[in-house]
Formats: C-alpha cells, sequence, structure tokens
C-alpha cells in the first residue's frame, strides 16, 4: 500500500519541505526557492491524480477503450511557465530590495524600515 502511494509520499515530503523553508528561513531568496518546490509538489500531485491505468492519449482507434485526459497535463505545463515567470518575478523584486537595503534578510529589511519610521515619527513631532 506505502509503495503504491509513492508519489502521495513525495508530494507530503515536498510540500512540507518547501513550506518550511518558506516560513523558517528570513533570506527572500531562501524563501522563493521554498515556494518553487512547494508548487513543485503541486504539480507532481495533479500529474499523478490525472494518470489514467492502461489509458491511452485520446486517439481513435481500433481496439482502444480507455483514454486518458490530456487536459490536466496541458494545465501543469501552462502552471509550469507562469511559475517560472512568477520566480524571475521575485528574483527580480529581490535584486531591487539588494540595491535599495544593501540586505536580502527579512529582518534587517524590517529593522531598516523602522527606523526610517521612528526618524519621520521624530522629525514630525520636531517640526
Amino acid at each position: 500500500m506505502i509503495i503504491g502511494l509513492f508519489n502521495h509520499w513525495i508530494v507530503i515530503i515536498l510540500m512540507m519541505i518547501g513550506l518550511y523553508i518558506v516560513i523558517a528561513h528570513g533570506n527572500l531568496i531562501k524563501k522563493i526557492i521554498g515556494l518553487t518546490i512547494f508548487q513543485t509538489s503541486v504539480f507532481i500531485f495533479y500529474i499523478s491524480i490525472a494518470k489514467v491505468d492502461g489509458g491511452t492519449a485520446p486517439i481513435l482507434a481500433d481496439g482502444i477503450t480507455q483514454y486518458s485526459n490530456p487536459l490536466p497535463h496541458v494545465l501543469i505545463l501552462t502552471a509550469i511557465v507562469v511559475g517560472i515567470a512568477t520566480t524571475a518575478l521575485g528574483l527580480s523584486l529581490v535584486v531591487r530590495i539588494k540595491e535599495s537595503y544593501n540586505s536580502i534578510e527579512e529582518e534587517e529589511i524590517q529593522q531598516q524600515d523602522n527606523e526610517e519610521q521612528q526618524s519621520k515619527n521624530k522629525a514630525e513631532e520636531n517640526a
């Protein structure tokens, strides 16, 4: 039974790894990698549940009675393209954040923002 659900176990493990990376790390690049791992697990899950045992491509031919639906696979291909685009956008945002804050650590960025906000509040109080 465990071997029969091998794909599902891989999906669960990848999802947990991706979620852990997003939650546990403050580095923005590591967060993007975690999201990509999580996204990959979703792709594997959808492809796994779309597989039909004994199914063939939906081409009409003699002697074939069971067909496999190609729609889930097409949707996953589209999702992969969108995933690559969003990952590239996220990495480009990290580059801009690095240029602005000189750091890609979430805590350091928040600390700089808090210090800037406090200095603005003090300037407004003195004015």
